[in-house]
């Protein structure tokens, strides 16, 4: 299973309106599908797995809201072949959990092509008014099929996660937030957070790459910031959360490929803390 393309979005810089999940996560996949030179008929599977949404919206499903946005199997007639489409929530792990379930949608030939959205959104619609909010708004779509070259793709799809209490945690203080509680969240990471994650991806890519033979001396790792090395690979406001696997990889091409690299590995961590990690080797590398 390969990327066939792979897109980012953002909110417009000059608005003040902020912007939905929904919105960036749409424009984020009709953007891909158009870098891709296909229809949205072409799209037989969307799963969307973002975590933070404007107003915390929970129901219905935002990946049927994207899908309609994206235009995606809206007419039976005009698109006589069906799309499904589901929201999956792991957290930043989201975008490599749609991976592995799309490995099994593409083994099994329930779809020829799966679309992963991933948008994070403030509460309060706009993550730039409030400067204690960690994360971007920010939206990412990976186009996925099976690709002509045994030798490229993804590979197998692995979670790490330790014994012990949770390090950071996301909701809503109800108690305190009253009516305002739409429009706001609550995020409380324990001290010392950032080592405990960075030394669990550590462990994870061992792990892995015993595992599974890789060689990391011929690997580019894609996966979040050291502990101390805050927000500078980020230009925008506060850091990439569940679309942080798409950003990565597309910086990656951008960089060009590094000499006697012969494959990538993607590696999310959530804040269970959990790992995941997959390789893959981009097609004609």
């Amino acid at each position: 299973m390969v990327i066939t393309t792979a897109v980012t979005a953002s909110p417009d810089a000059g608005s003040t309106a902020g912007s939905t999940t929904v919105a960036l996560a749409g424009r984020a996949a009709r953007d891909c599908l158009t870098r891709a030179g296909l229809s949205p008929a072409a799209v037989g599977v969307l799963v969307n797995v973002g975590v933070y949404r404007e107003s915390n919206t929970f129901e219905p499903a935002l990946a049927a809201m994207v899908q309609k946005e994206a235009g995606i199997s809206l007419d039976y007639l005009a698109d006589p072949a069906p799309a499904f489409s589901f929201d999956l929530m792991n957290g930043a792990c989201g975008v490599l959990a749609a991976v592995q379930v799309g490995q099994s949608l593409l083994d099994t030939g329930s779809t020829e092509r799966l679309l992963i959205t991933a948008a994070d959104v403030h509460p309060g619609g706009d993550a730039r008014r409030d400067p204690d909010y960690p994360y971007a708004d920010l939206a990412g779509a990976w186009l996925l099929q099976r690709g002509a070259d045994p030798g490229s793709g993804f590979g197998p799809v692995r979670h790490y996660a330790p014994e012990g209490p949770v390090g950071a945690e996301g909701y809503l203080d109800t108690a305190r937030m009253g009516s305002g509680g739409r429009s706001l969240i609550t995020v409380r990471r324990e001290p010392g957070h950032g080592a405990r994650r960075s030394a669990l991806a550590a462990t994870a890519v061992a792990d892995y790459a015993r595992e599974f033979g890789l060689d990391l001396a011929r690997t580019l790792v894609i996966g979040p910031p050291a502990a101390d090395a805050g927000e500078a690979e980020w230009e925008g406001e506060g850091e990439p959360h569940t679309a942080a696997p798409v950003l990565g990889y597309l910086r990656a091409l951008d960089a060009g490929r590094p000499r006697d690299c012969d494959r990538l590995l993607f590696v999310s961590v959530g804040a269970g803390p959990t790992v995941v990690c997959a390789s893959y080797t981009p097609e004609g590398w």
